[in-house]
């Protein structure tokens, strides 16, 4: 299927994100303020990447675990994949589908949240409380926002066109 990819968001940035956010995520989860599990698994989807012209498993950009995965009480992978096909699918934000637009979910759906959607950049994040999760997904977000503003202001200093990588 033909698809899109992002000049400024790819594996490599979706890396600098999460390592931008894990300060505090890990501060929060060490705290236990966020939760108990001690563990974290975070889901970045590729900009662009949608259900009419991409598999779920194709629009996943970037995956990353806090904890040790051998001591995981629960899949929090397969949680925090499920949080961000949700919303990868509607275009919203977890906590949006579940309480406000339940009608949205279909067969195989989760009924957990915990994931969002900013400016067609969608993460989901399994670990925490659920308000917790939907915080880290919104910051690792936020984060990668933020580093695609500072590519393109560092692209146009050099260029009016972006060339290939």
């Amino acid at each position: 299927m033909p698809s899109f990819d992002s000049y400024f968001l790819t594996p490599a940035t979706a890396a600098k994100a999460v390592e931008l956010a894990l300060p505090m995520i890990n501060a929060a989860m060490d705290s236990q303020v966020a939760g108990e599990s001690g563990f974290l698994y975070i889901v970045i989807m590729k900009p662009g990447f949608t259900p009419a012209n991409s598999s779920f498993e194709d629009a996943i950009l970037y995956e990353h675990a806090v904890g040790d995965r051998e001591k995981w009480d629960a899949d929090y992978g397969a949680f925090a994949r499920a949080k961000a096909r949700v919303a990868w699918k509607t275009g919203l934000d977890g906590h949006v589908v579940q309480e406000l637009k339940p009608h949205l979910l279909q067969e195989g759906d989760t009924t957990l949240w915990g994931s969002i959607v900013l400016d067609d950049i969608v993460v989901g994040v399994s670990g925490a409380h659920p308000w917790y999760d939907e915080a880290f997904a919104g910051s690792v977000a936020m984060c990668l926002r933020a580093l695609a503003k500072a590519g393109i202001a560092k692209e146009r200093t050099k260029t009016l066109f972006l060339g290939t990588r």
